[in-house]
């Protein structure tokens, strides 16, 4: 004997608890920061999940990835970059950053919101996702994304691969050793020159690799 009643409750319980897997929030850590293989004069930010091998990469322009590095290591640019200045603003108006959700991929396109929140309202704000990484390490808050996302553009590294732990990020090894091989030939009078230079220039990338190079000579 049939039961089609129980059936039907059974294929809907079944596609809820689908869909409700499909859209859990997957927090994601930033991992690298690397120059993109795949595009000329564009980065990509690696995010990773935790303990996971699953890893997520994402083509930022130069602007944004020089934004994300300035936070990432904590330096202090001569006057505020322009997302500084959104963190700032937002601050002075009492509007606190919640969480960054990439919550879709178009044509290759990330999509992604800011969950902002202030003393008597929470508001969803379209971004760009590079924009929304930048404010993120400068807030300091979480970043998710879902299973579907994941499912179509994340990839799986080797099984030797250390799984990603609440680490920091850092600039790529390949973008660092690049860096180093240039700065080795130079002395450590002309770093300083160099790094006053490219301060001046707003090249914080270049920046982060003069200034590891003075500090392992120190």
């Amino acid at each position: 004997m049939q039961y089609p009643f129980f059936n039907s409750h059974t294929q809907q319980f079944a596609i809820l608890t689908n869909f409700v897997a499909i859209m859990k929030k997957i927090e994601l850590e930033i991992i690298a920061l690397s120059h993109s293989i795949t595009q000329a004069h564009s980065y990509a930010v690696v995010l990773g999940e935790p303990n996971s091998m699953r890893r997520l990469p994402i083509v930022i322009g130069g602007f944004e990835a020089q934004a994300i590095a300035v936070a990432l290591e904590n330096m202090n640019p001569s006057r505020p970059l322009t997302h500084d200045l959104l963190k700032n603003f937002m601050n002075a108006f009492g509007v606190e950053l919640q969480e960054v959700i990439i919550n879709d991929i178009q044509e290759g396109v990330f999509y992604s919101k800011l969950v902002c929140f202030t003393e008597h309202d929470t508001i969803e704000i379209d971004s760009r996702t590079s924009d929304a990484l930048a404010l993120a390490v400068r807030f300091g808050c979480p970043i998710y994304t879902y299973e579907n996302i994941l499912e179509t553009a994340g990839i799986l590294t080797e099984e030797g691969a250390t799984p990603s732990k609440s680490k920091p990020a850092e600039i790529s090894n390949e973008e660092k050793k690049s860096n180093k091989n240039d700065l080795k030939s130079l002395s450590i009078e002309e770093l300083n020159n160099l790094l006053t230079e490219v301060l001046e220039q707003e090249d914080y990338i270049k920046a982060i690799a003069i200034r590891d190079e003075l500090n392992q000579r120190k």
